[in-house]
């Protein structure tokens, strides 16, 4: 088999697996079917799947950051956590980002991503919406099926309390975005819905749209990134698109031809697209840069 199209089924496995069977026993399975054996699909898993231990782009201890755990109430008796990076040398109050994780939680990879959002000069929190199931596991296929029986309702309200809870915090200036990724790119488009005018901008990255008759109640200006492979999310996209856009609201649509879902995701060999996710990033801040000055 060409090596383009192992991958690219291997891929949608992985995808069907990490995002509708959750059944690794038969996904392993057909791998091994897929790759020739065992071993072989053992291999290939390696590289379509985001590696943990993965070095960091930003290393956590860069002098030019400072960050920290934090804890915040989003209703009484219900407590989240997360974790904060801001500029080490910024004057005054900067714009905050909230970094919402995929369905693994809240994983270095992403801590690495807030300090990315940092290092372009926001207050940048990156919560774990596994807090109040008590935390993101270090399995992280425990950790996606703690994510799927989450109360989605009450998350969505847990994510529009730590809005105001970042709208209010002493280092942040009351303008307020959010970036996600995956099903932390859904949980942008559900929170632009929820949130109204607490969000001034929403970027998701191959996050599947919630239903378009909501889009009427999106206050933020949205900037909406697809993985030009990724027919699961993307069949959902247009038709958001289009709902935004006739509701009055500022949106930017990317779609990256070529590329898988996760293309941003640099702990993943085979999904990783350095050229889409750079161009990506170039974007997203951009995106950022116009709506919280």
């Amino acid at each position: 088999m060409d090596p383009d199209d192992l991958k690219a089924q291997a891929i949608a496995l992985h995808d069907r697996f990490t995002h509708e069977t959750h059944d690794r026993r038969a996904f392993m399975a057909d791998l091994a079917k897929l790759a020739g054996g065992s071993a072989a699909a053992g291999a290939l898993l390696a590289t379509i799947g985001a590696d943990p231990a993965a070095a960091a782009i930003i290393p956590a201890d860069d002098p030019r950051l400072k960050t920290s755990n934090v804890r915040w109430t989003v209703a009484p008796g219900r407590v989240m956590h997360g974790y904060m990076a801001l500029p080490a040398k910024a004057r005054g109050r900067q714009p905050a980002i909230m970094v919402i994780h995929e369905n693994r939680g809240l994983n270095d990879y992403v801590r690495d991503v807030a300090r990315r959002v940092a290092l372009a000069g926001y207050v940048a929190l990156a919560p774990d919406f596994l807090s109040t199931a008590g935390g993101t596991p270090a399995d992280q296929d425990v950790a996606r099926d703690m994510i799927g029986k989450l109360d989605l309702p009450r998350i969505v309200q847990d994510g529009v309390a730590t809005l105001a809870w970042l709208k209010g915090n002493r280092y942040a200036t009351g303008k307020v975005g959010v970036v996600g990724f995956c099903w932390g790119g859904a949980m942008v488009n559900r929170l632009a819905v929820a949130g109204g005018d607490a969000l001034a901008a929403g970027v998701a990255y191959y996050g599947p749209a919630p239903d378009p008759s909501e889009a009427a109640k999106v206050k933020a200006a949205m900037t909406l990134h697809y993985a030009g492979l990724d027919e699961r999310v993307n069949k959902t996209a247009q038709p958001w698109i289009d709902a935004l856009k006739a509701a009055g609201v500022p949106v930017q649509a990317y779609f990256y031809p070529g590329v898988s879902h996760a293309f941003y995701n640099d702990t993943s060999v085979d999904r990783y697209d350095k050229a889409a996710a750079d161009l990506s990033w170039q974007r997203t801040l951009a995106a950022f840069k116009a709506a919280l000055a």
